[in-house]
């Protein structure tokens, strides 16, 4: 278990490197010199003491007006207000820190996702000749990756994908000598995922969380989220709890027999043992006796099971675009390009 001391270090650094800059730097700082504050966060295990996970566990109650002294310093932007206000509903409300952060873990940016998801399913679904698709999110979250084919997505070549019209507009930078592809995408007729704890958009508390994962000075973030969740929230996906491995068989059961089901990982894997992964990609197999499966993986270099990695370093900064068909007892299973910042930034490297 950490000591005070240790945690204090901890929050400090995550205010003065991590948070450099932000409101939360003179919060998490002022938090770490708080000797009450301290004591209140070592109230949650110690897995869950963590300065990101607490910040969002105190932005959520701000944001249900629970703390509103802290809602009105973030609101006005004001650091020490916020600071003051911080450490004092962090003393008032413990239990309620610890309870959110007990049930909670935060959750990452997905901004960018759509941008390497959109041509990878299109070129998994042309490569099948596939009319229609059934889209199987792993690792869901909020589900924000199984609205891909009704984002607009933008690269920087000028080329576009999806629908222009969209209240979510995503970009991608597109690096090295290759276009993206811009075969369109089948229409989605089943939207699935799978999450050990899933987030439900049209549920009012898992929104709210949500929106407190956004740190309080980030306006233009938060405005995009919330177009986001209403764009989810208008076709609300088939949320499955549990073990991906486990529920897999269930989740492709539900795509209709005339669709391609498109399993998507993305950034999921590296949480799995590698044994864990490689039953994964046996669950695939397994699935493909009666009809083609298809697999679209953004994950670090080597984490992705049998997807090449074009001799790139494990832990080198990028991950690779996979795009797998598996089918009658055959499985082709190719890289089609490199990604960096979550999808922001695309190298497209496969023949199309």
């Amino acid at each position: 278990m950490p000591t005070a001391r240790t945690l204090a270090e901890t929050y400090r650094h995550f205010g003065e490197v991590d948070a450099a800059g932000t409101l939360y730097e003179r919060v998490a700082v002022a938090l770490s010199e708080s000797r009450e504050a301290l004591r209140a966060v070592e109230a949650s295990p110690a897995r869950k003491r963590k300065p990101a996970l607490v910040l969002a566990a105190l932005h959520d109650l701000a944001l249900a007006g629970r703390a509103p002294a802290l809602a009105a310093a973030y609101a006005a932007g004001d650091g020490d207000a916020a600071a003051a206000a911080a450490v004092d509903a962090l003393s008032r409300l413990t239990d309620a820190v610890v309870d959110i952060a007990a049930r909670r873990r935060p959750r990452p940016d997905e901004t960018g996702r759509s941008a390497v998801l959109y041509p990878a399913i299109a070129e998994a679904a042309r490569r099948v000749g596939a009319t229609s698709v059934g889209l199987v999110d792993v690792g869901c979250s909020a589900g924000f990756n199984l609205t891909v084919d009704r984002v607009g997505i933008s690269y920087s070549d000028g080329r576009t994908l999806g629908d222009p019209a969209s209240p979510v507009r995503v970009s991608g930078r597109v690096v090295g000598g290759r276009s993206v592809p811009t075969w369109p995408m089948p229409g989605v007729v089943a939207r699935i995922g799978i999450d050990a704890d899933p987030i439900d958009v049209a549920d009012a508390d898992d929104a709210r969380w949500l929106r407190a994962c956004v740190p309080p000075d980030r306006p233009e973030r938060r405005a995009a989220l919330d177009a986001e969740l209403a764009l989810a929230a208008s076709a609300p996906p088939l949320l499955l709890r549990g073990d991906a491995v486990e529920v897999l068989p269930d989740a492709l059961a539900r795509v209709p027999e005339d669709a391609l089901p498109v399993v998507i990982t993305t950034w999921a894997l590296s949480g799995l043992s590698p044994e864990h992964r490689l039953r994964f990609l046996h669950r695939l197999d397994e699935a493909a006796t009666g009809r083609p499966v298809a697999w679209v993986s953004a994950e670090g270099v080597g984490v992705a099971p049998a997807v090449p990695t074009f001799g790139d370093r494990r832990a080198s900064g990028h991950s690779i675009l996979g795009v797998a068909v598996f089918g009658h007892s055959t499985a082709h299973v190719e890289a089609v390009g490199r990604c960096w910042s979550q999808g922001r930034l695309l190298a497209w490297l496969a023949d199309s």
